[in-house]
């Protein structure tokens, strides 16, 4: 299905570094009149759900405030959950189709802070007086800008995700959406690359090389029908099995199966996915999870390696097959049982 997800920037492959499963949160939003802005970090996709309405109108299913009666324009700050360089964003206004903004832009800034979620908000509201003084310390109106103010599409299915690259490639900790003047938007992903800070990290302790929040990120893969292969790097343990990778079933497997003498089924070719690792490392151990995989889990996976230079790799991912890889783990036969083997 790679071949099929047509017309989807490549900065899509990388990790969204704002989503709520790695601790993206809303420190500050001028208004939450008909939906809170803590559903724009929502892992699930946006929902749309008829005639349904609250005391303060339609029901939706992202950030949307109420119509401007006053100066200025709505906006609001997300602390993200990993801070890293962002490559581009999606703001998807799936389902605004009337409502959606206009304009948006971003702005971003790097703090040396942990600051705290805002109190849980409910709809109807919007930021009090000390909130607005509190948020202004920020100074967030001078911060850098990301993505200029640029128009948006509406939230039809064939148009609703705005695809937005950033204009410098730097490290963020935290971003500005700015609506103008108003509007809602169901989601915002930020597709980038962890960035940790590595004096925190005890030299002595074994980390996983490849995850998320060490600046792990999935280059590429042959098929990803079902789920997409950086999910198997993602924060803890998947929640469902549309939490990791599946693909289609290969049309070419043979109509009876047949296995070698150690038991790994024949089938032609194999479905694959590349990673870089956050850092180079000596990988001493692997854990292949097929948690919630009862019926799909792969009969056998072997796992390769390669050491390259950053300017190679696009190069390589054109020629996957004929890159120098050096065999980590042989093919082994897998389980719908968490497995975790040593090399």
């Amino acid at each position: 299905m790679a071949q099929e997800k047509k017309n989807v920037s490549q900065f899509t492959w990388l990790n969204d570094l704002a989503s709520e499963k790695v601790g993206g949160k809303i420190l500050f939003a001028t208004d939450d009149w008909f939906a809170t802005a803590e559903n724009l970090l929502k892992v699930e996709s946006p929902v749309w759900k008829e005639d349904v309405f609250t005391d303060c109108g339609k029901w939706m299913d992202g950030w949307e405030s109420r119509r401007k009666r006053i100066p200025g324009h709505d906006w609001c700050i997300i602390q993200l959950g990993l801070s890293g360089i962002i490559h581009g964003f999606d703001v998807d206004t799936c389902f605004f189709t009337g409502n959606y903004p206009p304009k948006v832009s971003i702005q971003g800034a790097c703090l040396n802070q942990d600051l705290p979620a805002r109190p849980a908000k409910q709809i109807g509201t919007k930021a009090t007086n000390e909130e607005f003084k509190q948020i202004d310390k920020l100074n967030s109106e001078s911060w850098e800008e990301i993505v200029p103010i640029s128009p948006m599409k509406p939230g039809y299915q064939t148009m609703c995700h705005n695809f937005f690259s950033a204009k410098t490639k730097k490290r963020w900790t935290h971003i500005r959406l700015n609506y103008y003047p108003d509007g809602g938007c169901a989601r915002l992903h930020v597709f980038g690359q962890a960035v940790p800070d590595w004096s925190l990290v005890p030299y002595s302790q074994p980390i996983d090389l490849v995850s998320v929040q060490y600046g792990g990120i999935c280059l590429g893969c042959s098929n990803y029908h079902y789920g997409h292969p950086r999910n198997m790097i993602g924060f803890g343990q998947a929640a469902n099995m549309g939490d990791g990778w599946e693909t289609a079933r290969r049309l070419d497997r043979p109509s009876v199966l047949k296995a070698d003498r150690r038991g790994i089924l024949q089938i032609p070719g194999s479905e694959w996915c590349v990673f870089q690792l956050g850092q180079p490392g000596n990988i001493t151990r692997i854990e292949i999870d097929t948690n919630h995989f009862k019926g799909n889990y792969p009969d056998s996976c072997k796992i390769e390696a390669c050491l390259i230079k950053k300017q190679m790799e696009e190069d390589m991912m054109k020629h996957v097959g004929d890159a120098n890889w050096k065999t980590l783990l042989l093919p082994q036969i897998l389980t719908n049982i968490n497995r975790m083997t040593k090399i």
